[in-house]
């Protein structure tokens, strides 16, 4: 009898931490969810390249290539950036500081994610301490000598036009390509 309530207790047990860890990842999913519908909502205009606000620039690497690629990867395609939003340090889910194109085959102009960038410089002259954060997703730290000629930033794309097979926030996305140059 006493080897049958100590097998029940402990699996009662065994239940409540498995709801309460249930219960607490969809809090954080959750969280990640709704700052998705947020970028979605706030960039929606942005899918029809010709209502591209004109506070966002075509934005090249060092060398002036357009279409961000990188062989064997996958590419992430080609950036249209807002320099005002790269100059403030707080991070708004609806107001990414890129928006990235991928040229299609028709002329057109897909979009197919959003990059969120912050200065390193910017951000610790902030007072923040750990790298910025959006989406439940630590941002990645974008060393200087890079190929954007840019200083230490951090980055994060969010894949919300194209699905990416490597991850919704990875940097790289197989399935974009950029024209042969």
């Amino acid at each position: 009898m006493t080897n049958r309530r100590s097998l029940r207790s402990r699996s009662l047990v065994w239940i409540a931490t498995l709801t309460m860890a249930i219960a607490v990842s969809a809090v954080a999913a959750g969280a990640g969810t709704n700052e998705l519908s947020q970028a979605r909502a706030g960039t929606a205009a942005f899918h029809n390249f010709a209502k591209l606000d004109a506070g966002y620039g075509l934005f090249t690497d060092a060398n002036g290539i357009a279409c961000i690629d990188n062989p064997g990867v996958g590419a992430m395609g080609i950036h249209y950036v807002n320099g005002a939003l790269v100059g403030d340090p707080s991070e708004n889910a609806a107001t990414p500081e890129a928006v990235v194109y991928e040229p299609e085959a028709n002329g057109r102009m897909r979009l197919v994610a959003l990059e969120y960038v912050v200065l390193k410089s910017d951000w610790e002259g902030a007072g923040n301490t750990e790298p910025p954060s959006l989406f439940g997703e630590t941002f990645m730290l974008v060393p200087s000598g890079n190929r954007y000629g840019l200083p230490d930033f951090y980055a994060l794309h969010a894949w919300i036009g194209k699905h990416n097979p490597s991850g919704m926030f990875s940097m790289w996305n197989p399935l974009v390509s950029c024209p042969p140059a």
